[in-house]
């Protein structure tokens, strides 16, 4: 890999399963720092450009880990993907909002496709992934217009080219998670009410028992997304509830992620059959 600015790449570690580990420092935004963990393909070609997956954690944009989907990210890199688990800023750590949520959401997808050279990354096949509120992130670096960081260049594309959502935050307008602290802005940060033609394909994940997730709401966006033109594959798991596919629940887990490798692979992002354990 290419050497990056020297303030940008602070730890290399190669762990005991095989793949590199790098932290990498995204953004700061006066003394807050943001940093990404990149997780390769073992013995990865230097000469060759990945397809990168990008990973935010749920917890309602006020708390929650980057090492949320530390498991998918080791389980895709082994696939062939470039994994980034992505720090941005919350309320509980940061005192901010869901907007500077979002902001450091598309800083994050603006800076892998800037540096993607560098990183080893195909910028034209970057999948934004992720859970719950990190879910809303993912799918609103394709939608929203709206809540850019003054310091990005702004010519640098923030959509991504693929969409992977687990159980995602999708309405934030009346009676949608987060409409109190939204308010009438939800007509601006709510995926729902931005649906529009060539919207990245995408997979959406859900339990039949989502309490934050309304069934219905998943459907209604699904027909939506058919209907502007834009591939949406909604996969119900019955009976299961929100964060379902976390690690800790091992058999929804291992069925979330090889639908994932299904729909990569249809995609053109990974080959052939899986030849990695899901562990």
């Amino acid at each position: 890999m290419k050497k990056l600015n020297i303030l940008t790449i602070i730890l290399l570690i190669v762990g005991s399963s095989g793949f590199a580990q790098e932290q990498v420092l995204y953004k700061q935004i006066d003394s807050t720092e943001l940093f990404m963990e990149l997780y390769r393909p073992q013995k990865s070609d230097t000469a060759y450009k990945y397809p990168a997956m990008v990973f935010f954690f749920g917890g309602g944009w006020k708390g929650g880990s980057r090492y949320q989907f530390l498991n998918q990210a080791k389980y895709f890199s082994k696939r062939g993907l470039i994994c980034f688990l992505v720090d941005y800023r919350i309320e509980e750590k940061h005192g901010t909002s869901p907007f500077e949520s979002l902001k450091d959401a598309k800083s994050a997808i603006r800076y892998i496709r800037k540096n993607a050279s560098e990183l080893g990354v195909d910028p034209n096949k970057i999948i934004a992934a992720g859970g719950s509120a990190g879910g809303h992130l993912a799918v609103a670096t394709a939608l929203i217009q709206n809540y850019n960081e003054e310091t990005d260049d702004l010519s640098v594309r923030c959509i991504p080219n693929a969409l992977v959502l687990f159980n995602p935050v999708i309405d934030n307008g009346p009676g949608g998670y987060g409409h109190a602290r939204i308010g009438d802005e939800y007509r601006r940060f709510s995926p729902i009410h931005n649906l529009k033609k060539e919207t990245p394909p995408t997979i959406f994940l859900l339990g039949t028992k989502d309490d934050l997730v309304p069934v219905e709401t998943a459907q209604y966006y699904e027909k939506v997304m058919k209907r502007v033109g834009s591939r949406c594959e909604l996969k119900l798991y019955k009976g299961k509830e929100h964060g379902f596919f976390n690690y800790k629940n091992f058999s929804s887990y291992k069925r979330t992620v090889l639908h994932i490798d299904k729909f990569l692979k249809s995609l053109g992002y990974l080959n052939e059959e899986p030849r990695v354990r899901v562990e």
